[in-house]
C-alpha cells in the first residue's frame, strides 16, 4: 500500500492519521516463509512542519509463528512497531528503501521494522531441551532412554583435543 506524502506536504501544519492494511500474511527471510498469526492496521500519523519534511509516527502489532530452533515446535512471537521518523526530502542523501519518490511504501516499512527486530534464535522457552540426537524425540516431553553418551565419530578428534586440556 503506497501512501503520498506529498499530500501530506501540502497539508502543511495539518495532522494527517491513516489506518492501513499491510497486504502480506507471510513474512519471508533467508528463504523461509513465517506466516503472520495476528495483524493489527498500521497507524500512521503525519505531520509536515516545512515544504521538505514530514514527521512520520507508525503503530502496529504483528504476531509471526515459526518453529523452535531446538525442538521444533510452533513458537508464536510479536512484534510491536511503534517508531517515529523524521523524512527530509530536501536531503539528497537520505535514502530510505520504503520511500518512492514521494510515496511511502507501507509494505516495506513494516517488512523492514520486522527484519531489524527479528529474533536471532527462536525459542519455545528459555531452558527448552530440544529434541533427541539419536531418536528425534522431543527431550521437553521426558527422557526417551537413548544413550546420548555416544559421540559421533566425526567429532572424536575434537573430544581428544579437549581431554588433553582436562589432563593438563
Amino acid at each position: 500500500m503506497l501512501i503520498s506524502l506529498a499530500e501530506v506536504m501540502n497539508r502543511r501544519g495539518e495532522t494527517v492519521q491513516v489506518e492501513v492494511n499491510t497486504s502480506f500474511d507471510v513474512f519471508k527471510r533467508n528463504d523461509v516463509d513465517y506466516p503472520i498469526r495476528k495483524k493489527t492496521p498500521v497507524r500512521l500519523t503525519m505531520t509536515s512542519p516545512s515544504s521538505k519534511r514530514v514527521l512520520l509516527q507508525a503503530e502496529a502489532e504483528y504476531v509471526l509463528s515459526a518453529p523452535c530452533d531446538r525442538c521444533l515446535r510452533e513458537v508464536e512471537f510479536p512484534f510491536e512497531i511503534r517508531r517515529t521518523l523524521e523524512i527530509d526530502f530536501s536531503k539528497s542523501e537520505e535514502e530510505m528503501s520504503f520511500l518512492l519518490g514521494y510515496e511511502l511504501d507501507v509494505d516495506r516499512f513494516v517488512f523492514e521494522e520486522i527484519l531489524i527486530a527479528f529474533p536471532t534464535k527462536i525459542l519455545c522457552n528459555e531452558d527448552c531441551k530440544g529434541i533427541c540426537n539419536v531418536c528425534g524425540a522431543d527431550l521437553n516431553a521426558g527422557e526417551c532412554g537413548c544413550d546420548r553418551t555416544v559421540i559421533d565419530p566425526r567429532m572424536a578428534a575434537v573430544q581428544d583435543i579437549f581431554k588433553n586440556f582436562a589432563s593438563e
